[in-house]
């Protein structure tokens, strides 16, 4: 039974080390993703300050997806020259509450009351 298991572990340290190293694509996958993760992060530390960046890190807890539209829409602004200095904790308070009114979902409860015979009004006393 201990040979069994062993070789089992075996099989799958093997497996795990074939696909650690991997298809050459993917790691050619791995570096273009890295490349970009590190030029978004070198554009957001020129245009951002120090406490608007850890706002946005923080927010990137809780919310990615609301993280990454703001993490573009600052980087097409920066590419644009459409910044004049670095976003303020302020200035992005400003750019959070805007994405958030556009992508507020309007909520509306509709109740379809069904009309039930009142038993009151058919009684003959």
């Amino acid at each position: 039974m201990a040979e069994e298991e062993l070789e089992g572990l075996r099989k799958q340290r093997l497996a795990e080390l074939q696909a650690k190293q991997g298809d050459p694509g993917d790691a050619a996958q791995q570096e273009a993703k890295h490349r970009e993760a590190e030029m978004r992060n070198s554009i957001l530390a020129q245009v951002l300050d120090q406490s608007a960046r850890t706002r946005l890190s923080n927010l990137a807890l809780v919310k990615p997806e609301k993280t990454k539209g703001v993490e573009n829409y600052l980087i097409q602004v920066a590419r644009y020259g459409q910044l004049s200095g670095k976003v303020t904790e302020q200035d992005l308070i400003e750019i959070l509450e805007k994405v958030s009114q556009q992508t507020e979902k309007k909520t509306t409860v509709k109740f379809n009351r069904r009309k039930v015979m009142d038993s009151n009004e058919n009684d003959d006393c």
